[in-house]
């Protein structure tokens, strides 16, 4: 406790430092009360409907990633999504089209470009999708709940929603400029961490009733989480770099050398992207069943719309781990690290340069990477688990899956900045290591 008090005196001795942490935590507070601000011509007291649309299902992971403010009919609703969706996009295109492969080898100037044409995507998206947020409105509020009931209403609450995830996205690049850095995922990780007093809490009433288990069976739900926060930490600390001698031993040739060498493969190279697409692919049936009068597909539909079924979390889990190798696939390329290599005069102990590199270092990624996609698909499924034990599904989705690994995640990069700083101004660091190990990179 001792050591702690001095590492926050350190923190606040360092003029830089204490500014960019006070200048971040008044950023959030700027969008955590933007989140509360319902949109102008809806009566607030009225939302019950949108609230228990967003309690559970798709829109309730949502709401959970804007921080409540999709429920609140918040001028925020939309959140920082479409800014991800973009991004995704983007960074797509960047392995399929020449144009963008030419702008991201550009440097600086290429990246600027990039970002631009990703803010271009970002409103084209939110074109589309602040119309239907409006329209949902429509269908789960009362008409009473609208002072405001002309067309007026419509388009001037398309454009309030798209000028909202744009202040946003804003906020999220002054973090990044003048905070302690990683803004967009600072503000997704405020956003979920929000809803967890909320649903601690009613987690907390759910056990004091008479069937509810009473507090033994809450602090053991409490234990469980910590297991599994303490697992989602390796997952995330295991993107670090492979030692040359433990990649050859996965291969097999035991005789590498004594001089201690790393090779920049890791063991979780997609992060969390899998998660986000296989979750977008699962979508696709409840999709289609909404539009279809077939009973046979309303049937089929209606098995991948349980979260708790085994065939949702079966194939949900095995589409995690073939994107987990084909996001690795797109994203680290052996043939460039082997020229690369080359180039700068470096080799690998007792490895041929050339196609020799590149075998050896595509096996070692398709080595490394299953036990890596198994473990993430692991915790992507484990809500689900939580669920089905009786953890009601608000407090359930904190178990596991995208909010966990992005909490997690966040909390590791944002320490790591502090670290940082502390060892820079050559203070003792929050670990007594001084290593902390994020994901290497933002959300």
């Amino acid at each position: 406790m001792k050591a702690f008090i001095q590492t926050l005196k350190n923190i606040y001795k360092i003029e830089d430092l204490r500014v960019r942490i006070f200048y971040t935590l008044g950023i959030l507070l700027i969008y955590r009360l933007g989140s509360y601000v319902t949109l102008p011509g809806i009566d607030p007291n009225q939302l019950a409907g949108l609230k228990k649309q967003t309690s559970e299902g798709v829109l309730g992971l949502l709401d959970m990633f804007s921080g409540g403010a999709f429920s609140h009919a918040s001028v925020f609703a939309l959140g920082i999504m479409p800014y991800i969706s973009a991004s995704i996009v983007i960074q797509l295109l960047t392995i399929a089209v020449p144009y963008f492969q030419r702008l991201q080898r550009e440097g600086e100037s290429g990246r600027r470009r990039i970002n631009q044409i990703t803010r271009y995507l970002t409103v084209l998206i939110l074109c589309l999708q602040a119309p239907g947020y409006v329209a949902n409105l429509h269908a789960q509020i009362p008409e009473s709940a609208f002072i405001i009931k002309s067309s007026f209403f419509t388009i001037s609450s398309v454009v309030i929603l798209t000028c909202g995830t744009i202040f946003v996205m804003w906020l999220g690049e002054r973090i990044t400029d003048k905070g302690i850095g990683n803004g967009i995922s600072l503000i997704i990780m405020i956003g979920i961490i929000a809803r967890l007093p909320f649903a601690f809490a009613s987690e907390f009433v759910s056990r004091l009733e008479v069937n509810g288990g009473g507090l033994v069976a809450l602090l053991v739900e409490i234990v469980m989480l910590f297991v599994v926060i303490l697992l989602t930490i390796l997952l995330v600390q295991g993107t670090r770099k492979i030692p040359v001698q433990y990649a050859k031993r996965i291969v097999g040739n035991k005789q590498y050398g004594g001089v201690r060498q790393y090779i920049p493969l890791k063991v979780n190279a997609a992060g969390v992207m899998p998660i986000i697409f296989a979750q977008a692919l699962m979508f696709i049936p409840i999709t289609v069943a909404g539009f279809a009068n077939a009973e046979s597909l309303k049937g089929f539909a209606a098995a991948f719309a349980n979260f708790t079924g085994f065939w949702y979390n079966f194939v949900f889990a095995i589409l995690i781990i073939l994107f987990t190798y084909f996001y690795t696939a797109i994203t680290i390329n052996p043939t460039q690290m082997a020229e690369d290599m080359k180039k700068n005069g470096g080799f690998i102990p007792g490895v041929k340069p050339g196609r020799k590199t590149v075998e050896f270092l595509d096996t070692i990624m398709s080595r490394i990477t299953l036990p890596g996609s198994m473990f993430l698909a692991l915790v992507a499924i484990l809500p689900a688990f939580a669920m089905i034990s009786g953890i009601s599904n608000q407090f359930a989705h904190f178990y596991g899956g995208t909010t966990l690994l992005i909490m997690v995640g966040v909390v590791l990069d944002t320490l790591q900045q502090i670290e940082s700083h502390l060892l820079m101004r050559h203070y003792d660091g929050l670990m007594k290591s001084g290593r902390i190990k994020g994901r290497s990179g933002s959300i």
